[in-house]
């Protein structure tokens, strides 16, 4: 069975060949298997960002490969790259990023109409989304009218309306305060378990980095299994 997700020596350098140059990732390699959560722990400005944005086709590597699902995707034209995104890719940030003038079930609906799937199974499947994070009462609020930890239900809602295979997480609770936290990461890996996915989920919480299946952490633009 292949793995959701191999990047294989990922090398990036910011402003190469002047001055300012920083290089971030340094030979960096990562494998996850179906179904696996994997904690991905880093200080700030050590790469953890580039190598999620990298190993989700949102940027490129200057050196390496990235593989999801058995399929080189490393120089693939950007229309196919979107394609893969849409389909195969959810991300969650550590900001919401909803959509302000929508209510919480359109952010859902809005990515499943844009791959093509028909508005009434979309919306359907929204619902069903929301009510698994406990915030089906809150599908026709608009964001600002939702708490933070409402938000960030929505948005992993949203992340996974596309049902993709590997889910790309940066600091999904990091703006929120402790107990919260804890609630809506639970909501997070519930939602991950009861669909199967595999996860990369990038956190400074080594009590949260515990709770998932194993921990490899960024060092010097590198990586290495705790």
């Amino acid at each position: 069975m292949n793995n959701i997700l191999d990047v294989a020596g990922i090398t990036k350098t910011y402003n190469a060949g002047k001055p300012n140059a920083v290089t971030v990732l340094q030979g960096a390699s990562l494998s996850v298997q179906p179904g696996e959560v994997v904690a991905l722990v880093a200080p700030s400005g050590a790469g953890k960002s580039t190598l999620l944005h990298i190993a989700g086709l949102l940027d490129s590597p200057d050196e390496g490969t990235v593989t999801i699902n058995g399929t080189d995707m490393t120089n693939l034209s950007d229309r196919k790259r979107t394609a893969v995104r849409r389909s195969e890719v959810g991300f969650i940030y550590q900001f919401h990023h909803l959509l302000p003038e929508f209510t919480a079930l359109e952010n859902i609906v809005l990515p499943q109409l844009a791959n093509g799937i028909d508005e009434a199974a979309a919306t359907d499947h929204a619902k069903n989304l929301l009510a698994r994070v406990g915030v089906e009462t809150r599908a026709e609020h608009r964001p600002a009218a939702l708490s933070g930890g409402e938000q960030q239900r929505v948005a992993f809602c949203r992340a996974l309306a596309n049902n993709p295979s590997l889910l790309l997480a940066d600091e999904p609770t990091g703006n929120l305060d402790p107990d919260t936290s804890d609630r809506v990461f639970d909501a997070l890996m519930e939602l991950v378990r009861g669909t199967g996915l595999s996860a990369v989920i990038a956190t400074h919480n080594l009590d949260l980095a515990a709770r998932m299946d194993r921990t490899v952490r960024m060092d010097a633009g590198t990586l290495t299994q705790i």
